[in-house]
């Protein structure tokens, strides 16, 4: 069963309370997972239900496991090319390893979930819903988060390419030194974002909507041409 991390420091009396220059954090996910078994079912089943279980290595390919409910478990090193997993709920597990193009994960709910060290390309999460998520290490090409709901969530060192964001609500989302390169984020809205201690920001699209978000002032210089852009003004030096 996952426990919840109360801050980033750990104390108990900052869970979720403002950080430096004012911005709430974001709450951590702390996942003890239980004694657990080997999956051996083979494949996976739409509506599925998997507690306490072990993919280790497995080859989920093109698998269906539409609306199936994983908890207290782990995924480890596993394949997951244009595998169905829409409108599934993985709740206090950890993902380890994925790899793979074009997983389905539209309308899932990610609750209490570290995802480590991912290889993945093409991930369908529009419509998601994620709640105190950690996505550490890895680089995901061409995530869809359109319309997705991100609450408590960090992206710790790992490099987005072309995250599409259009129309998301963030709230205490947190990237730490990690890239975002070419990120969408038309539409957004944005409460309590943390995005000083982002290694890499690229924003081609939805500039004008970083409202509630915290940048920091070499970020703003680096942004200064996009912003500019965004709101009409010219910048000329003067003759």
């Amino acid at each position: 069963m996952a426990r919840r991390a109360m801050g980033a420091g750990g104390g108990s009396g900052d869970a979720g309370g403002p950080g430096r220059g004012g911005v709430k954090r974001a709450r951590r996910p702390e996942v003890r997972l239980p004694r657990l078994e080997p999956f051996r079912d083979g494949e996976l089943e739409p509506d599925g239900d998997y507690d306490g279980l072990e993919f280790r290595e497995e080859d989920l390919t093109g698998q269906d496991g539409g609306g199936a409910r994983f908890m207290d478990c782990a995924l480890r090193g596993c394949a997951l090319d244009e595998t169905r997993l829409h409108h599934a709920r993985i709740l206090d597990s950890v993902l380890t390893g994925p790899r793979g193009v074009g997983t389905d994960l539209a309308e899932s709910t990610l609750r209490d979930v570290e995802l480590v060290d991912a290889r993945l390309g093409g991930v369908q999460l529009h419509g998601a819903v994620l709640e105190r998520v950690v996505i550490r290490g890895g680089k995901i090409d061409y995530l869809n988060m359109r319309k997705a709901k991100l609450r408590d969530v960090v992206f710790e060192g790992c490099v987005l390419v072309e995250p599409d964001f259009g129309g998301a609500r963030l709230e205490r989302v947190e990237f730490v030194d990690c890239a975002l390169k070419g990120a969408d984020l038309t539409g957004v809205t944005l409460t309590d974002v943390d995005l000083r201690r982002a290694g890499e920001l690229d924003i081609t699209r939805g500039v004008d909507r970083l409202a509630g978000a915290v940048i920091s002032p070499s970020q703003l210089l680096d942004l200064a041409p996009v912003l500019a852009a965004a709101v009409g003004v010219r910048v000329e030096a003067e003759e």
